[in-house]
């Protein structure tokens, strides 16, 4: 079977991107507006981008009527409109169920922290709150928005953002700055509603030395 993008409805498409795109890691978004009013979202369109300067991307889509998002309002540049500051918190699986709530589509303004009844916790470099409850968390400035489709219902945006402060619990890193999975707990999407933990997990050697054995 091929499947021609352009000829379906830019639902279908998503469909078939987070069907297809799995597991995705959660970038638990907190930032404030210009007025200071604190908001919390996920998203599961989230990755690393580079380790010089330290940098992370996530994408919120423009909503259905195409207008942006409120976590895009806020963390889009100064110049834009926006605070130009987002963090991300990392969706751990004790929380699972107040990082789904956040998804909430609250009238802007209006605090998911609140909502869902987790704790804002102070940042060190930037002005949104962190998620006292989660382990690790990344203090981020924005660099850049890349827009696809401005405008469009379901449009996406790329959000690149910068690294400036880290906060983990001290039990969930070693004196090699590793990260101890079991302590993260962190919790992915899968297609529909559904959810995956990361507790199963193998090794496998890079390059050649994964074909032995």
């Amino acid at each position: 079977m091929e499947i021609d993008p352009s000829a379906l409805e830019p639902i279908l498409r998503y469909k078939l991107l987070i069907g297809g795109i799995v597991p995705r890691p959660i970038a638990f978004v907190s930032t404030v507006s210009p007025g200071g009013k604190a908001n919390l979202a996920p998203y599961s369109f989230f990755c690393g981008v580079g380790s010089d300067p330290m940098t992370l991307a996530f994408c919120p889509a423009n909503t259905a009527d195409g207008s942006e998002k409120d976590t895009l309002r806020n963390a889009k540049p100064h110049e834009e409109g926006g605070t130009g500051e987002f963090v991300v918190n990392v969706a751990s699986r004790p929380y699972a169920r107040q990082v789904a709530a956040a998804a909430e589509a609250l009238p802007y303004g209006e605090s998911e922290f609140e909502l869902v009844g987790l704790t804002p916790a102070p940042s060190g470099r930037v002005r949104p709150p962190r998620v006292a409850e989660s382990p690790l968390a990344f203090e981020c400035r924005t660099l850049q928005v890349i827009r696809t489709n401005p405008g469009s219902p379901l449009g996406g945006n790329l959000v690149l953002g910068e690294v400036v402060r880290i906060h983990v619990v001290e039990s969930a890193i070693d004196d090699r700055h590793r990260i101890d999975p079991e302590v993260l707990d962190a919790i992915g999407r899968m297609g529909g509603f559904s959810y995956c933990r990361t507790g199963d997990r193998f090794d496998i050697p890079p390059g050649r030395a994964a074909l032995d054995g």
